[in-house]
């Protein structure tokens, strides 16, 4: 794995969108700009990917829990392909094998982990989604972390990123009632 740099992102949220105060929230996101060993052709076998995803889901998220200012309670994981690569990609980088390593650092997680992937160029945004880590049902905890790199990902790159919160969105006011959609 060719890895340019890492970088974490740490935001403490104390209000809401209109200034209404709130219990502080933290969200954090660990990000990594890889070089893309498949930029530029097609190939079956895409396991390099899933073991690089999985080695810097062991590698950041550990850091990136412990930025938290409390328990860790919601997750989500991304990934931002490079012109000269595929969707494909970014899914191999962030599903097979990193799920494990991420509910390793936070100490559990039933829950899918809410997911996306793009392709885009340099400087590019992605929302990073967020779900409670046990209880995929529950409205106050989905969000998004929305986070871009200036100089990445360049063609032969991918952007990886995994996101943790100790809290749902500030002063949520969708409720857990019934889904009838």
């Amino acid at each position: 794995m060719i890895l340019r740099k890492t970088m974490f992102i740490k935001e403490t949220i104390t209000t809401d969108s209109v200034g209404e105060a709130c219990d502080p929230i933290t969200r954090v996101a660990a990000i990594a700009v890889v070089q893309n060993p498949f930029a530029g052709r097609y190939v079956e076998d895409l396991a390099q990917l899933f073991d690089m995803g999985g080695q810097l889901g062991e590698d950041l998220m550990a850091d990136a829990v412990s930025m938290l200012a409390n328990a860790p309670i919601s997750y989500g994981k991304a990934a931002i392909v490079g012109a000269a690569g595929d969707m494909e990609h970014g899914g191999a980088m962030i599903h097979p094998k990193l799920g494990k390593p991420m509910r390793a650092a936070i100490g559990g997680g039933k829950a899918l982990i809410p997911s996306n992937v793009k392709v885009a160029g340099i400087g590019a945004t992605i929302d990073i989604p967020v779900g409670h880590k046990d209880e995929a049902w529950s409205f106050q905890h989905f969000d998004t972390m929305t986070i871009m790199v200036a100089d990445a990902p360049r063609a032969d790159e991918i952007v990886f990123c995994m996101a943790v919160t100790d809290g749902g969105r500030p002063i949520p006011r969708v409720g857990n009632g019934p889904i009838t959609d």
